[in-house]
């Protein structure tokens, strides 16, 4: 996951992921912007919620939900997980219109239940793409094992680690076009496997192979059942599937500058849902009918087995660098916007103000080196299993994600209640959520319900005893840092920036 796009306002200053070398020259420049500038439209956004999501989730994590919910199981759980983005962008979209501003969630959360869960929400998005990063570098050091078997995974974490830092901390003007590219990259990749995949269990030759490509859905039928672990084993993967969907709220923190919001962001919300419906659904159903479960995991992307079953020469070896380069595109950009939102916040007064400093080229070096935090978690795979580190890291950004989401369907319920006690016709609304208020109850339900099920998961629980007081630290800190702050204050802050 990756956010591409990510945008922040700091009082007079503009910085957008869109385009970091205008972000460079403008932090330089005598006479910066005082306004966004809404110049984006539904394509970018589009292209903004795509890139987002792609990344270590679905290349490698895929692996450990269809070993743990069996090949149908997996297919559900992706099914879940696409309805739940569902059910958030439809609470996101009406937010987005009502509030068009940079800051997107944390805004929301204070304007509509209060300056804590708002000051709560921000910096659980900073712990998602922070955390994040981590899954990124352990992944592709897992990936790497391939090629170098006898190298230790936390070697390959140290020497991506310091190419995404350095990248960040000295150039940024390649970023934006390095980034488009990628996503198609990734796009592409994931349209292949379903082409290629899909034809190998139809039974065109020589894709399915005389080792026993299966055919159609054979394989969704184990010796165990239809759900090998139980329907337990499709509840404990749904954080992990959540996680693997994270990045599609990345459209609510573009909203800030979004030209025509009104109808940029609904259609923009509609396509994206629907293309990622069609790309995770689709890739997961053809890796399940494909591999039997018992041979996926997270010692390989079940996309490198895929391709190396269909029998094409090399085409696993250039999967395998095709989802590497992705994975550290997801980690040079959730680094660069995890910085930013640091930056953000200190602004805010919301964090040290050290955070605030920039670089001769404008780049916030103290954010970066902190963010960079989270990416080093992944060293711990030099005294853990690769594997274990790498699942504790994908729980903890899912725990986060998921409690973005839950402050994103709160704040839509608060919203709109507020609304019409406030005498606003519902029926004027130039896009509305339907179905209020089941939609947001019923998405964040959900998102509760795979919390809860962390607690049954013994690979996954970490993330509880981590997330939890995470959540009860910013709530805390916040109170005894700034009292019982009126939302109101906070609304004029925020809208004058």
């Amino acid at each position: 996951m990756q956010p591409d796009s990510a945008t922040f306002t700091s009082g007079q200053r503009e910085v957008s992921g869109s385009d970091p070398g205008a972000q460079e020259s403008n932090a330089q420049a005598s006479d910066p912007p005082s306004e966004l500038h809404r110049s984006m439209g539904p394509r970018h956004l589009i292209m903004i919620a795509m890139g987002g999501v792609i990344g270590s989730g679905l290349f490698l994590s895929s692996g450990y939900t269809i070993a743990q919910a069996g090949p149908l199981g997996a297919v559900l759980a992706y099914l879940v997980g696409a309805f739940v983005v569902y059910l958030v962008m439809s609470c996101l979209g009406e937010l987005a219109i009502a509030y068009p501003v940079a800051g997107a969630f944390h805004i929301y959360a204070a304007r509509s239940i209060g300056p804590a869960t708002g000051f709560t929400t921000a910096w659980l998005y900073w712990l998602c793409w922070a955390v994040a990063l981590g899954s990124e570098f352990t992944a592709s050091g897992l990936l790497m094992q391939r090629w170098f078997p006898d190298v230790a995974v936390w070697v390959w974490c140290l020497v991506f680690a310091v190419l995404v830092f350095g990248l960040n901390a000295f150039s940024a003007r390649l970023f934006g076009e390095a980034e488009f590219w990628l996503s198609l990259v990734k796009v592409g990749t994931i349209i292949a496997l379903i082409i290629f995949g899909g034809a190998a269990l139809l039974g065109f030759r020589p894709l399915a192979t005389d080792s026993g490509t299966p055919l159609l859905l054979n394989n969704f039928v184990t010796s165990e059942g239809l759900f090998p672990q139980g329907f337990s084993g499709v509840l404990v993967t749904t954080l992990a599937v959540f996680y693997a969907f994270s990045g599609s709220e990345l459209i609510g923190v573009a909203a800030g500058e979004t030209k025509d919001p009104a109808r940029s962001i609904p259609k923009a919300l509609r396509a994206t849902v629907f293309r990622l419906l069609i790309f995770f659904v689709g890739a997961i159903t053809v890796i399940a009918a494909t591999v039997p479960y018992e041979n996926v995991g997270l010692d390989e992307s079940p996309f490198v087995t895929v391709f190396g079953s269909l029998g094409v020469p090399y085409a696993a070896d250039i999967m395998n660098f095709v989802i590497i380069t992705a994975l550290l595109s997801a980690g040079n950009s959730g680094l660069y916007s995890c910085a930013r939102m640091l930056f953000s916040l200190a602004d805010e007064g919301h964090a040290p103000k050290v955070f605030r400093k920039l670089t001769r080229r404008g780049v916030p070096l103290t954010a970066v080196s902190i963010s960079m935090l989270g990416g080093l978690a992944s060293l711990l795979s030099s005294v853990m299993a690769a594997e274990s580190v790498y699942l504790v890291l994908v729980s903890v950004a899912g725990f986060a994600v998921v409690g973005v989401w839950m402050s994103i369907s709160a704040s839509h319920f608060f919203h709109r209640r507020n609304f019409v006690r406030a005498g606003g016709d519902v029926s004027a609304l130039v896009y509305k959520s339907p179905l209020y208020p089941v939609v947001p109850i019923l998405a964040f339900t959900l998102c509760l319900i795979s919390v809860i099920g962390l607690a049954f998961d013994p690979n996954q629980v970490a993330a509880l005893y981590f997330g939890v007081p995470f959540v009860a630290a910013c709530y805390l800190f916040f109170y005894l840092r700034h009292g019982r702050r009126s939302a109101a204050n906070l609304n004029e802050s925020a809208t004058t920036r």
